[in-house]
């Protein structure tokens, strides 16, 4: 959330880009019109991304959000045209395979498609051949066509949005080279030029690949890498002389060979992302004067690199038959821009407030992160989900220079591979390790990866224990990143006794005179009790939608340890903490083991004096104890629905954590669990993840989560918010929610994301899904209208409708006995 200084705020936009030109189009619509857009290159074409961009919309993406941005770009440009010719160019989508996997890969993008409300289908290889006829349709086994896809005309819907802007007061200045940003006790104040300084309240950087320079320049880390990408065009082909249009036919796409096409009048456009990845320096690329001195078009337009482009053109040539008799005319290599997790980077940095970042976006997305930026500028929040491209989502680990360059070299190569939702990266691994990562390996640990933690998902020395489990076998895909093991042990959770590794969970910890009143505002449920107690709470926006989930321990009147998401969370906190509260990361410091299964206190009570019985220790409960030799924060907590705790120490003493514990446990038969069988255990109980489950797009009612509000509480952010959507509801149900299903079948799986049919039309997505062992079914959440307990429904599945029912939760043990014995 941003204070804005000033009733008329004075922005300065640095890039006139396709995002600098519509977040300026989008700002002065909303009443933001003292708007200056500073470019270094000449208008309308100043020589960056945008001015080289081939243009192709794809909409559907495996992220919502993405798909939202670029549904509004198509919406806008649509709406959009510069002397008689549309900004956008409607002339859907075509993507093609040419191997069974491509083709299921497909089937999935659908499914993607029709939960995120893109129209699409798949169509047969002949079907292809009448939408493009230039292919051999003979090596096409399918596609996806996307009627509502097409060409932005980036240029012109620069031009269009800066025209507007214009209209209403903003005014856009080439030719002006930022040279540095003023700031004054933390905020920023001007951007100086080689032409003069402009006063500012707000600095937004939409530089695209010149952002690490702006960023540099303000103190601000911008974690983008630049890279190189071939385009090139081909001769004039007879199949498309006469042509009238600059093009008819759908964009293209042949992922199988790293390749997209389309139409220039009576030519062939061709990019190609099979090349070796070329990063670029930011802070090598040449201004634009220089860059024509050296005989380059422009600054993003570097020489085209004929060795690398070899295979692509054998790969065209085998689908498109017509391209053996003609040549390339001509090629270069296109700058853009990539991120470690190729999502947009944006919002306000913390570091210096009202300095702003809507960078690494493709214009695919382009009008759609303008109006969220604008949206989240004005009105201090975006109509839409954006946990996956705020600035603040990566952790310092994944801020080194050599850690961005090589992930976001491997976003290039990954742009069109068929990507496991699980699939871990490979590169660089092990980056982030726990205190116990030496014994897991032992165990045979099969390590996944999450914000650079290592994480065992299942371990191979638990095998044994799946002779005699009847587990039902999977498709290849589910298959992945997955073994019966898991089955093994969240039956040996729900039967004896599990460790499980929850270091990579976030703890923050809070603490000064001001510490219980500051969470009070900030948080939804109450948590003025005495010390030991642990509160379940949300933190909700001035919407009411749920920013996060937060478990909060009062360890003392004035520290508190809080149990959060990601380091947004601690973001947040800290933009709105007072001077007399402080707030401090100890997530890298310390550790955490969770002990859970019903022989949990069998394990735990040997291990110290302190009474770990109902009685003594209830459920959420916090006490400071010794196990053995280790001092621990134990929390009587549980996200897999079994008695247990959360037990904490610091990181050095981890080790000879989980060794105590190893060695009291063997008698009662403990095992190590991974996260495969934690995800199983707590959508058997219906405990929500934030940012899959439930995001500040849902408010707590209809995410299920309404018991951590206390309205009756004074004064916390949102509650007004709330108050007016239940005065709306006036006793209602939420017209949606997030719903349980038990799949039918009892061999079937999905894995999130899939479409939720109600009487055969889309109604919804899945958010979560795991196989729940216990209950012997398949558990999917996911979002949908109000609907009774017990109605059927279809989850479409690589293009097979797979039947579900609506159930009621939780789903394993409702009264709560085991947890609470």
């Amino acid at each position: 959330m941003s204070s804005t200084p000033a009733t008329h705020p004075r922005v300065v936009v640095i890039g006139a880009g396709i995002v600098g030109c519509s977040l300026a189009d989008e700002l002065t619509a909303r009443g933001w019109t003292d708007v200056t857009v500073l470019e270094q290159g000449p208008l309308p074409a100043p020589g960056g991304s945008t001015s080289h961009a081939p243009g192709l919309v794809f909409q559907t993406s495996p992220s919502k959000t993405l798909t939202a941005f670029a549904r509004y770009t198509v919406e806008k440009f649509n709406s959009l045209e510069v002397d008689g010719v549309s900004c956008f160019n409607p002339v859907g989508g075509l993507e093609l395979a040419t191997t069974p996997q491509r083709l299921a890969d497909l089937h999935r993008k659908a499914g993607y498609a029709a939960s995120w409300g893109i129209r699409g289908e798949i169509v047969c290889a002949a079907r292809c051949k009448e939408l493009w006829p230039l292919i051999d349709e003979t090596s096409v086994l399918g596609g996806f066509h996307t009627p509502d896809d097409g060409l932005a005309r980036a240029l012109l819907a620069s031009r269009a949005q800066m025209a507007r802007a214009i209209g209403r007061g903003a005014r856009f200045l080439d030719r002006h080279t930022v040279t540095g940003i003023e700031q004054e006790d933390g905020r920023v104040t001007a951007v100086v030029t080689d032409r003069g300084s402009f006063p500012a309240d707000h600095v937004v950087s939409a530089a695209g690949f010149w952002g690490p320079v702006i960023g540099r320049m303000a103190g601000v880390d911008v974690p983008l890498q630049p890279l190189a990408h071939q385009y090139a065009k081909t001769e004039q082909l007879p199949e498309l002389a006469g042509s009238q249009t600059e093009a008819s036919k759908p964009i293209l796409r042949f992922q199988d060979r790293d390749l997209y096409f389309r139409e220039h009048h009576d030519r062939i456009g061709i990019g190609s992302y099979a090349h070796k990845p070329l990063p670029v320096d930011p802070f090598g690329i040449l201004p634009y004067d220089e860059a024509r001195a050296n005989d380059m078009e422009m600054p993003s337009s570097y020489p085209f690199t004929e060795e690398d482009w070899a295979p692509s053109w054998d790969d065209c040539r085998w689908l498109m038959p017509a391209l053996r008799e003609t040549e390339i005319e001509e090629g270069f290599n296109g700058v853009f821009s990539f991120t470690p997790d190729g999502m947009p980077v944006l919002g306000e940095s913390r570091k210096l407030r009202g300095f702003w970042l809507a960078e690494a976006v493709w214009v695919t997305h382009s009008a759609g992160v303008a109006k969220a930026v604008a949206e989240w500028m004005v009105d201090g929040r975006a109509s839409i989900d954006l946990h996956e491209c705020d600035l603040t989502r990566f952790e310092e680990a994944q801020r080194s220079p050599s850690y961005i360059r090589e992930r976001g070299s491997q976003q290039f190569v990954e742009v069109y591979d068929v990507l496991h939702p699980l699939q871990p990266m490979e590169r660089p691994r092990p980056l982030r390790v726990s205190p116990f990562h030496a014994r897991q390996q032992e165990l045979g640990a099969v390590f996944l990866e999450g914000g650079g933690w290592e994480r065992p998902h299942w371990y191979e020395a638990n095998a044994p224990l799946v002779d005699g489990l009847q587990v039902p076998e999977r498709d290849a895909w589910s298959a992945r990143y997955w073994s019966p093991i898991v089955a093994a042990e969240a039956k040996a959770t729900r039967e004896k006794v599990a460790l499980y590794d929850m270091t990579p969970l976030r703890r923050l910890e809070v603490t000064g005179p001001g510490a219980l009143g500051f969470l009070q505002r900030m948080t939804s449920n109450n948590l003025r009790k005495k010390p030991g107690a642990v509160t379940y709470t949300l933190l909700l926006d001035e919407t009411g939608g749920v920013r996060s989930d937060l478990t909060v321990a009062r360890l003392a009147p004035h520290r508190f340890q809080v149990g959060a998401n990601s380091p947004t969370d601690l973001d947040w906190l800290s933009r709105h903490a007072p001077d007399d509260v402080q707030i401090r990361d100890i997530t890298s410091g310390t550790c955490c083991i969770g002990v859970w299964g019903p022989l949990a206190r069998d394990l735990v009570q040997p291990l110290t004096r302190d009474d770990v019985s109902h009685e003594g220790f209830g459920y959420f409960r916090a006490k400071e104890t010794c196990l053995g030799h280790v001092p621990v924060t134990a929390m009587r907590l549980s996200y897999v629905g079994e008695l247990g705790w959360e037990l904490y120490t610091t990181a050095d003493l981890g080790l000879r954590l989980w060794d105590t514990l190893w060695e009291a446990g063997r008698r009662h038969g403990v095992i190590a669990a991974g996260r495969s069988a934690f995800n199983s255990l707590r959508l058997e109980k219906g405990y929500r993840a934030w940012g899959t489950d439930m995001t500040d797009e849902h408010n707590p009612f209809e995410a299920g989560v309404g018991f951590a509000v206390r309205m009756d509480k004074d004064g916390f952010v949102g509650q007004e918010a709330l108050q007016r959507t239940l005065d709306g509801l006036a006793g209602a149900e939420p017209a949606r929610r997030l719903t349980p299903l038990l799949l039918d079948d009892p061999a079937a799986v999905v894995l999130g994301k899939e479409p939720v049919y109600v009487d055969g039309a889309p109604a919804g997505y899945v958010t979560s899904a795991s196989y729940g062992y216990t209950l012997g079914r398949c558990v999917a959440y996911a979002w949908l209208p109000a609907l009774a307990t017990g109605t059927g429904v279809h989850i479409e599945y690589f293009g097979e409708k797979v039947p579900a029912t609506v159930a009621d939760e939780p789903l394993f043990d409702p009264k709560m006995t085991r947890i609470r014995r």
